[in-house]
């Protein structure tokens, strides 16, 4: 019977089409060689999506009792999280709107048998 075991981290204050750029690269692969992966990137959204895998490693070892071996990243996406409007003011009394982009990272992993 294969597990699925779920993280999710809210309110990354990076924005989802930077996160994507990362978490498109681990899609599919073992949850270990994923943390490896992303511990050499120079990408700044691959802190948070190794955090986040590797808070969902814990949760799979510590709650269901998995082998962190057989686990593999079935799905991971980012999500929109609610934007923060900021404004920077510019000459002749207008100002200039920013939108802070945030993201929500959801890791879900799937225990695979080991042949």
């Amino acid at each position: 019977m294969a597990f699925e075991v779920r993280a999710v981290y809210r309110y990354v204050g990076i924005s989802p089409q930077k996160v994507r750029r990362v978490i498109d690269l681990v899609r599919g692969k073992r949850a270990e060689e994923a943390l490896e992966l992303l511990q050499f990137m120079p990408q700044a959204a691959a802190k948070p999506v190794a955090k986040t895998i590797a808070s969902a490693i814990a949760n799979a070892e510590e709650n269901f009792g998995l082998s962190r071996e057989d686990l593999v990243i079935s799905r991971i996406i980012a999500d929109q999280a609610p934007m923060r409007r900021w404004r920077r003011f510019g000459a002749r009394g207008r100002y200039k709107p920013i939108l802070r982009r945030a993201s929500h990272i959801t890791v879900v992993l799937e225990e695979v048998e080991s042949a």
